[in-house]
C-alpha cells in the first residue's frame, strides 16, 4: 500500500508530541519486517506495554491427515457448521509452511475480547455477511466480495450486521502484497494493472479510547493461543502515518484481461505472498480469436498446488460446481476442464464466474476438518 494518515501526527518523527496536559503521548513503531521494510508510527494516549494478567495458554495448530494418496480432491465448503465466536469458527482446511487456508462461518461479533494475529498477515474474503473491522488505525466496512487484508500483529475486533456469515482466510507468514509486475519503481500501480490506488478502501474514522480497564486480548503465536488481559483500551491512538495498515478490495472491482485466445491463470493474480498468490476469476467476456475455445487447457501442475474457492456464477470447465466448494489438484499430475466442457464453451460469448483462486508453490495438507468436508468420488469426475 502508499503512505496514509488519520487523526494527529508530529509535524517530524520520534520528536516530543504531547497532549493538551503536557503529558507524552507514546510513539509506537509499528513494522511486520523489522526495521528495513515498511512501517507505520503509532501514537497512543497510554503505554501500549501495561500487562496486568497472563492467562494460561492454549494450542490451535491445526491436526493434518496424512494421506498420502495423490489425487485431485474436493471440500463441500459450507458444509464448515457455524460458530457463534469468531475465533472458534476458524477451521484451517489446507495448510503449509508458508499459509493456511481457513473457512468461517461466524455467527456473532466479536465484542468482549480483542485478536491480535502475531503470526501471519490476514487475508479475509467475505463470501457472505457485512460489517466492519475495528482496529487501532479506524474502522473499515465492508461486504460480500471484499478481500480485507490484515497485517500481522494488527488488533482487531470484527462487527458482523446478521448472524448469516461464511469467511475464507488465507492466513499469510510473509507480507501480502500486490504483484510486483504491476508497480512502478516507486510502487504506484501501472496502467496495464487490473485495478488501481482508488480501488483500495483504507481505514475511517479513527476512535481514540483513552480508556482504562481489563481489555481481555488473545494473541496468536506459534499456533498458541495467548490471553493477555491489558490495563488500556487498545484503540487509543490520537492519530498515525505511514505503510502498514489494514484495507479493503472488492473483487467486482478486479477488471480482468482478456485475449483473442485463452490466458494462462497468472493474469487473475490480485496479491503476491511468500511462495504462494491470490487469484480472483470474474465475470469477463471470453476470447474472441474466431477458432477460440474458451474453456482452460489440460495442464500438468509440477510445480504448485492448486486451490480454487467457488463463490457465485456458473464455470464453463467443471461440473457440478457449488457455493463454498474448494477443489484442490496438486502438484505432480495434470488436470483440466471436465468431459464435455471445451465443446459446450466453444461460441459462448461470457462467464459469469466468481472464484478466489489460491496457488501455493510447496505442497498443501489437509487437516481433520477438511476430511470432514471431503468428496471422496471427485477424483472420478473426468471419466467419460
Amino acid at each position: 500500500m502508499h503512505y496514509h494518515s488519520l487523526g494527529q501526527v508530529p509535524p517530524k518523527r520520534h520528536t516530543q508530541f504531547r497532549k493538551p496536559d503536557g503529558e507524552l503521548y507514546h510513539e509506537e513503531l509499528f513494522s511486520t519486517e523489522g526495521f528495513s521494510d515498511l512501517h507505520s508510527l503509532l501514537y497512543h494516549c497510554n503505554a501500549p506495554t501495561q500487562i496486568v494478567q497472563v492467562n494460561e495458554p492454549y494450542s490451535v495448530a491445526p491436526r493434518t491427515v496424512h494421506d498420502k494418496q495423490l489425487k485431485h480432491r474436493s471440500l463441500l465448503g459450507f458444509k464448515i457448521e457455524p460458530e457463534d465466536d469468531y475465533l472458534k469458527s476458524r477451521k484451517p482446511v489446507l495448510v503449509n509452511n508458508d499459509c493456511k487456508i481457513i473457512l468461517a462461518a461466524p455467527r456473532k461479533s466479536m465484542t468482549d475480547y480483542f485478536f491480535k494475529n502475531a503470526d501471519a498477515d490476514e487475508v479475509i474474503f467475505i463470501h457472505q455477511g457485512a460489517g466492519r473491522l475495528r482496529t487501532m488505525y479506524g474502522n473499515l466496512p465492508f461486504d460480500c466480495g471484499d478481500y480485507v487484508v490484515v497485517p500481522r500483529g494488527t488488533t482487531y475486533q470484527i462487527e458482523f450486521d446478521g448472524p448469516d456469515n461464511r469467511l475464507f482466510i488465507v492466513e499469510s507468514y510473509g507480507p501480502i502484497t500486490t504483484p510486483k509486475r504491476y508497480r512502478n519503481s516507486f510502487g504506484q500501480l501501472m496502467e496495464h494493472s487490473p485495478f488501481c490506488e482508488r480501488d483500495f478502501r483504507k481505514p475511517i474514522d479513527l476512535e481514540t479510547h483513552d480508556e482504562r480497564g481489563d481489555f481481555l486480548f488473545y494473541i496468536k503465536k506459534q499456533d498458541i493461543i495467548y490471553p493477555y488481559h491489558y490495563l488500556n483500551h487498545p484503540f487509543d491512538l490520537i492519530g498515525w502515518d505511514g505503510f502498514v495498515y489494514p484495507y479493503a478490495f472488492s473483487i467486482h472491482n478486479f477488471e480482468p484481461i482478456t485475449g483473442r485466445v485463452h490466458l494462462p491463470p497468472p493474469i487473475h493474480q490480485t496479491f503476491d505472498g511468500r511462495n504462494f498468490v491470490i487469484c480472483s476469476f470474474v465475470p469477463r467476456m471470453y476470447d474472441y480469436h474466431p477458432l477460440a475455445i474458451p474453456a482452460p487447457y489440460n495442464h500438468s501442475n509440477i510445480d504448485s498446488d492448486e486451490v480454487l474457492y467457488y463463490v457465485d456464477g456458473d464455470f464453463m470447465s467443471r461440473k457440478h460446481v457449488e457455493r463454498g466448494m474448494i477443489t484442490l489438484h496438486p502438484g505432480g499430475i495434470p488436470h483440466g476442464p471436465h468431459p464435455g466442457t471445451v465443446e459446450k464453451s466453444i461460441g459462448a460469448k461470457e462467464t459469469r464466474e466468481l472464484a478466489v483462486m489460491v496457488d501455493t508453490f510447496r505442497p498443501l495438507l489437509m487437516t481433520e476438518y477438511a476430511a470432514g468436508i471431503e468428496d471422496p468420488e471427485y477424483y472420478q469426475t473426468w471419466l467419460p
